[in-house]
């Protein structure tokens, strides 16, 4: 798939950072792609390890918060990655994550926002040559105000 300049895939450790600081970098990364230049992709698996990870370890105020802003950010779903793809991405990242890489891959985001450092912010992950950028919401916000991913 092409590489769609504008969609950015969500991690769910931006997607649960987000749900518990509302003010925060994750949070405003979330209303930045919901908007005309950027918008937020997900998969299914992606929203539903979200959710049971809020219920399980915070309160109902966060899993409401949660809801509300994916119904705010109004992200376009994508299909599950295929097999092929996510074993393709196993050596980068593990067995529990490819699938993320995967989808941010097959969806053809321009990037891919985690706060995962262990998994998917690794040298291994950025030194692929991958089509698009995996980044912490953080530096994706600095990027943006610097206009450092409009040639992107």
């Amino acid at each position: 798939m092409a590489l769609q300049r504008g969609l950015v895939f969500l991690d769910a450790s931006v997607l649960i950072a987000a749900s518990r600081s509302p003010l925060r970098g994750s949070a405003l990364a979330m209303e930045v792609c919901s908007g005309r230049e950027l918008r937020a992709t997900l998969t299914n698996r992606v929203l539903l390890e979200v959710r049971r990870n809020i219920a399980e370890k915070f309160g109902e105020q966060e899993l409401l918060r949660f809801y509300r802003q994916i119904a705010a950010m109004d992200p376009e779903m994508v299909a599950p990655p295929s097999t092929e793809r996510v074993e393709e991405c196993v050596p980068l990242t593990t067995e529990k994550d490819a699938h993320v890489l995967a989808a941010a891959l097959e969806s053809g985001a321009a990037y891919l926002l985690t706060l995962d450092r262990r998994h998917l912010l690794t040298r291994a992950v950025q030194s692929a040559d991958l089509p698009g950028v995996v980044l912490a919401p953080g530096d994706f916000l600095r990027n943006i105000v610097a206009g450092g991913l409009a040639g992107r």
